[in-house]
């Protein structure tokens, strides 16, 4: 049985890399297919990606890119850890990144002291938007996609409520952006300079503990264990002891407050305030993006880096001619092929698992009787 556990072992460990593969070999191959429509060379098209997105200043980028969507992937997969769609990470990271954003701006301590603040601010206000679908699907039964739908409208209200001059916002020197208070000075989170490549947001760091403590608490802790046994089979968990309910309303707790990280590494690297052109959208990319990684935190990483080198190279190809709408069609079609090429290995690893258990399961039925014969 043991053998037959670390063959088991190993074919899902080839499967799990076959998955991801066949999907971007399978996205290449579209992606050819329509580059090929619009009557241009896809050769060039990647070949240029390649040499473009090598350069020094486009790694800067792309990391200071994936650190975001790293942070939004973590977000997401917490939830797809538990069979919950977490759609408001979208409006739980932009509310959290505003009320941070108005707290900094008021902050007049020193910078170790209000950094912290600022981000356990978004934090808390990622959590407990975030709280409002969990106790509502334990206690009314709502549909966690719907209520996050809806909060993410509210939280968009909110915003735009009370970022206007007068209440929580202010108008720039130029009278045309309208911004809450920036950052002092001191409010700044730390770069690295990298020189003619460019500054790469210190929040790299951040992510990188997220997601080393993302790993940690799902695979070798209790919570992470009751957390993944939940996810898996509600009943099974019921039926061991651990609350559903519980486990439901903490988990959005904790993807909601990865959700309010999202946006420091705009507001503490960046734009040091928040206005109407803060990044929206990063949300549903993490969604993509958990799904790419498989809910792994270094799947997620690469997802991350792979989303990055596609937005940086993707807008290049467009001042090289390239319809600028190729880089939809090969987002799009990489989280298509994705869900497919999942589901496929999955069906695939299903059957073959089956196959090696019946067929050891039948040597061990006959064992005995041949030892029979030969007596």
């Amino acid at each position: 049985m043991n053998k037959l556990t670390q063959r088991i072992d190993k074919e899902r460990l080839l499967l799990g890399i076959a998955a991801p593969l066949l999907a971007v070999v399978a996205a290449l191959v579209v992606t050819t297919l329509v580059i090929l429509a619009t009557g241009k060379n896809p050769g060039d098209a990647f070949s240029d990606m390649v040499t473009y997105g090598s350069a020094s200043d486009s790694q800067v980028y792309i990391l200071n890119k994936a650190t975001t969507y790293y942070l939004a992937g973590v977000a997401v997969a917490l939830g797809f850890r538990m069979n919950l769609f977490n759609i408001g990470v979208d409006g739980q990271y932009r509310l959290a990144a505003f009320m941070a954003a108005v707290l900094g701006g008021a902050l007049t301590v020193p910078g170790w002291i209000a950094i912290p603040l600022i981000m356990l601010c978004a934090m808390a206000t990622g959590a407990l938007w975030a709280a409002i679908a969990g106790v509502l699907k334990v206690t009314r039964g709502v549909s966690e996609v719907i209520s996050t739908i809806m909060l993410n409208s509210i939280a968009t209200a909110i915003i735009a409520y009370l970022l206007q001059p007068g209440k929580l916002g202010q108008l720039d020197e130029a009278g045309t952006l309208v911004s809450t208070k920036p950052l002092p000075g001191a409010s700044h989170f730390f770069n690295f300079d990298t020189g003619p490549a460019g500054v790469l947001d210190g929040l790299v760091i951040v992510a990188v503990i997220v997601g080393l403590a993302y790993w940690f608490v799902l695979g070798r802790t209790r919570f992470g264990f009751d957390l993944r046994t939940v996810g898996q089979s509600e009943s099974a968990a019921s039926a061991s002891g651990v609350s559903v309910k519980k486990m439901v309303v903490t988990s959005m707790i904790i993807s909601g407050a990865v959700a309010g990280l999202i946006g420091m590494p705009t507001l503490l690297n960046e734009s040091y305030q928040y206005d109407n052109s803060f990044p929206a959208g990063i949300g549903f990319t993490g969604i993509a993006i958990a799904l790419l990684g498989r809910n792994h935190p270094v799947g997620i990483a690469l997802g991350a880096l792979l989303w990055g080198f596609l937005e940086r190279t993707t807008n290049h190809l467009e001042f090289q001619g390239y319809d600028k709408e190729i880089l939809g069609v090969i987002q799009g079609v990489i989280v298509l092929c994705v869900v497919i090429a999942y589901e496929v290995v999955r069906r695939y690893g299903l059957k073959r698992q089956q196959q090696r258990v019946g067929a050891e399961l039948a040597a061990q039925a006959v064992a005995p009787m041949k030892k029979q014969e030969v007596a």
